[in-house]
């Protein structure tokens, strides 16, 4: 029998039998778990679609039928354990009503991310999430954090009906850098009391220090580079607060932090970091650089005129410390979908 193990450690081709075993049964137990997924919500899509067909055939009475889903609870659980809750059975049927045969839900996301999307009632909305989930293959604790703080209202307030339909139907498209951006961010996973008011270091400091959640909140394709990142223009050093690298826009993006209004010096001021990065920095085959101030309030008369004539790649957005009002948010969406013929609702 061939020694596997010299003197100098495992053989290369003992190496390379261990990569090919462990890929092959990673490779396994990925397709396993999907094939489970896959079946499980087969499975519980049939389910749901039995509930509904015994409903609307009039196999039911009507006294009968307020108690049916406790019944099948009830019923279900002696005879197969656990899987079978009210709620679960609850969320069966709406699988199958908000998914019919000709859009059957996607086998990309697990049961635990379509409990999640059920409880939304809007199909724009609902759509929305479903499309980001996959794209950017959220966690299901993900989802929900991006439901809480309205992404998707958030991102159809500077859209137009046309984009907000096209929002809901293939999630969000990187294509330019306004694309991305979204007003306010919601900081809300700081944790900070809204009457309590961070200085720009310590707010720097928080968005380090939960950074994970910060480019969750960013969005996809943000990869980070630095922290009070150093230009030296004829010796006198500048520092930029939180430097990134958009991966799909193939540019840095620059963000500096305001903890009170915008001036027009901060923007100046960040003018001049977009030229120092275009000249400086960028390398072959990056695009323009990207400036965002961040700021808990802003004057749009003066940031319109402060800006004239600027590059268009420089954004002034605003921040929030808790999660938005969303009620406001789907007022002012549903004010642009009305906005031409034939109205569309997103209700609550």
């Amino acid at each position: 029998m061939e020694e596997v193990i010299s003197k100098n450690g495992p053989l290369p081709e003992y190496q390379n039998l261990l990569v090919k075993i462990s890929d092959t049964y990673k490779y396994g137990q990925v397709r396993a778990t999907q094939a489970v997924n896959i079946q499980l919500l087969e499975t519980y899509w049939q389910i749901g679609q039995h509930i509904v067909e015994f409903e609307q055939g009039g196999n039911v009475r009507a006294e009968y039928g307020k108690a049916l889903i406790s019944n099948l609870a009830k019923d279900l659980s002696l005879l197969h354990g656990k899987g079978f809750s009210r709620s679960n059975i609850v969320y069966m049927r709406l699988l199958y009503l908000r998914y019919p045969i000709s859009q059957k839900p996607s086998h990309q996301l697990s049961w635990s991310h379509f409990v999640e999307l059920l409880k939304i009632n809007d199909d724009l909305e609902r759509k929305f999430y479903e499309n980001q989930s996959i794209v950017e293959k959220w966690s299901v604790p993900q989802l929900k954090r991006q439901k809480d703080t309205a992404l998707f209202q958030r991102l159809a307030l500077s859209k137009n009906k046309t984009e907000i339909l096209n929002l809901s139907a293939g999630g969000q498209q990187i294509n330019r850098p306004s694309d991305y951006l979204r007003d306010p961010y919601v900081f809300e996973f700081l944790k900070i009391p809204e009457e309590q008011l961070p200085s720009e270091q310590e707010l720097e400091n928080l968005l380090y220090n939960n950074l994970q959640q910060f480019l969750l909140e960013l969005g996809k394709g943000f990869t980070y580079v630095g922290r009070q990142y150093r230009m030296t223009i004829n010796n006198k050093h500048y520092r930029v607060d939180l430097v990134f690298y958009h991966r799909i826009l193939r540019c840095f993006v620059l963000f500096d932090l305001k903890i009170n209004e915008v001036q027009h010096g901060d923007i100046g001021q960040m003018n001049l970091y977009l030229g120092y990065f275009s000249n400086e920095e960028n390398t072959e085959g990056d695009n323009p650089p990207i400036g965002i101030i961040l700021t808990k309030h802003k004057d749009e008369l003066l940031i319109e005129y402060a800006t004239y004539g600027m590059s268009s790649q420089l954004f002034v957005s605003k921040y929030q410390l808790y999660l938005p009002d969303k009620a406001d948010l789907i007022a002012l969406v549903n004010n642009t979908l009305r906005s031409e013929e034939g109205d569309i609702e997103i209700p609550d």
